[in-house]
């Protein structure tokens, strides 16, 4: 059974996220900005359907979807593209693959405790990032 990933979660740590931003081809004042920043996740999950909010003082971005079901997503104000995603649950990891011009891209969640990880995967590079439920 899938894990309960609602709630607010507020971002402890990051590792190697510029490198995952240059995979993607973000200019680098974006780079420079984003990795300054500490987004906060707020989850909605209802059974299949989840809408994962991203906050931040820069930038919002909001991700609404069904499990399982393929969709296409607008990454503006992300890297400006957009792909073809699909979201599925392994085990108790809610696993992102997004198909589009970059290799290999997407992203896996899975909760321990009372924290929320999350690994970003773009053109072989991998960004951790690591939340704590508030």
């Amino acid at each position: 059974m899938p894990v309960d990933l609602n709630g607010y979660w507020k971002m402890i740590s990051s590792d190697n996220f510029e490198e995952y931003l240059k995979a993607l081809e973000v200019n680098v004042a974006i780079r420079k900005i984003a990795t300054l920043l500490k987004p906060d996740k707020d989850i909605v999950h209802d059974g299949d359907h989840i809408i994962i909010k991203t906050l931040s003082t820069f930038k919002n971005y909001n991700m609404d979807f069904h499990v399982g079901k393929e969709f296409e997503e607008d990454l503006s104000g992300v890297d400006d593209r957009k792909c073809m995603t699909t979201i599925s649950w392994e085990g108790d990891k809610l696993v992102c693959v997004q198909k589009g011009e970059i290799e290999g891209r997407g992203w896996t969640h899975w909760v321990d405790g009372d924290e929320l990880h999350l690994e970003l995967r773009a053109a072989g590079a991998v960004s951790k990032q690591l939340f704590k439920k508030t």
